[in-house]
């Protein structure tokens, strides 16, 4: 179980939040999605859901090449 601490420190880089708060609003995006809305570059991204992803925070459904996430 991740313990508020961990939460916070995960939430801290702006860009993850930007992220959480995406998929809050969108339900689920795909990394292209994320990368446009951010203006970020889409390895910048990738690492930023792998974080996310480890911590449990996002769940990733494949659909050929896209991965789509969503908040669990």
């Amino acid at each position: 179980m991740l313990q508020p601490v961990q939460l916070f420190k995960i939430l801290s880089d702006e860009t993850r939040l930007a992220i959480v708060m995406l998929l809050r609003e969108s339900g689920e995006l795909c990394v292209c999605d994320i990368c446009a809305a951010t203006a970020e570059s889409q390895p910048k991204i990738s690492r930023h859901m792998a974080v996310l992803r480890e911590a449990k925070l996002v769940l990733d459904r494949r659909e050929g090449k896209w991965i789509h996430y969503r908040l669990s």
